[in-house]
């Protein structure tokens, strides 16, 4: 029953969430997973570890997929979620935790500087 009920409280902060806190979401799920990425090869669980990495692809590839385009920076976001992407195929084929500690340092900073803006934005608004 109390699994039910988070479900039901992490499904109603998803669907009331503006899109810049949608995309705070995403970046604090993507280091979430790389963190249990980077137990699971510790822990020798290959499976687990495929699993969370994938999770991070996703995460990237939605992030990829809703970049507003009619701002020129969404070009600098491409790239770097494109060459995330490309080190997290990397880490999950060789399972290597040293690459997903530099893909989850990118994440936390791009997290990082999303909540100073969100805070800017919030001032000014």
């Amino acid at each position: 029953m109390l699994h039910n009920a988070a479900q039901v409280y992490q499904n109603n902060q998803v669907t009331t969430a503006t899109p810049a806190e949608l995309t705070l979401m995403l970046y604090n799920g993507a280091i979430r997973f790389l963190k249990q990425a980077k137990a699971a090869i510790r822990e020798q669980n290959v499976e687990q570890a495929h699993r969370c990495c994938l999770r991070v692809q996703d995460i990237l590839y939605e992030l990829m997929s809703t970049l507003n385009k009619e701002y020129p920076i969404a070009e600098d976001f491409l790239r770097m979620y494109d060459y995330m992407l490309r080190r997290m195929i990397e880490a999950n084929v060789k399972k290597d935790a040293v690459i997903l500690s530099e893909v989850e340092d990118l994440f936390v900073q791009f997290r990082d500087t999303w909540k100073e803006a969100m805070a800017l934005a919030k001032q000014q608004g």
